[in-house]
């Protein structure tokens, strides 16, 4: 199956905003180590209130630890995304550095840090799926992450696009590109 194709706008955008989507079909061609620092990079680059930057990616350092990231995704999502060569977790961090007092806005700032990696993911020809499907649980004791200062926001399944005939069935009906509101029912 090959890539769907482009999506239309209502309004002049660039083409990244259409091109970006979260298939669930990977190929298994590895994210060389390069490619990863620069969508991080991107992600750096991020807005964010106070400039905090309260965001952290979990990178697996070896394959022991990419199969550690993977067991913590719920079945559903096992069935596909294990396939990803790259599985991050998106941390933010629940208070102000200098303060110690909550950030209301830190969820905020580190969806603007995953934005920043997905459009660069785009550029590059990758492609990101964000998952909230996983064992928050099980994830703060495995991967030992202090619940009281961080919030485990998602699972991003990062890698170039697949065969879509390589999943479930069920699956391969819901690989495509996905439909957004009309633009006059998000603004008022």
């Amino acid at each position: 199956m090959s890539q769907p194709p482009p999506r239309q706008s209502q309004a002049d955008v660039d083409a990244q905003f259409l091109q970006r989507w979260s298939p669930r079909a990977f190929s298994d061609q590895p994210v060389e180590p390069q490619t990863l620092l620069s969508l991080l990079e991107a992600a750096r680059w991020a807005p964010s209130a106070a400039n905090e930057q309260p965001w952290l990616f979990l990178v697996p350092e070896n394959e022991e630890a990419l199969q550690r990231f993977r067991s913590l995704l719920n079945p559903g999502n096992q069935r596909w995304a294990c396939r990803a060569p790259l599985l991050l977790y998106l941390l933010g961090r629940r208070n102000w550095s200098k303060s110690g007092q909550a950030n209301y806005t830190y969820q905020f700032d580190c969806g603007s840090a995953f934005m920043s990696l997905a459009l660069q993911a785009t550029k590059q020809n990758l492609f990101v799926h964000p998952m909230a499907g996983f064992d928050r649980e099980k994830a703060y004791e495995l991967l030992q992450i202090d619940k009281e200062k961080y919030d485990i926001i998602v699972a991003v399944a990062v890698g170039y696009y697949g065969d879509a005939g390589g999943l479930p069935e069920d699956l391969q009906e819901r690989e495509h590109l996905s439909r957004r509101k009309d633009l006059p029912e998000i603004y008022s």
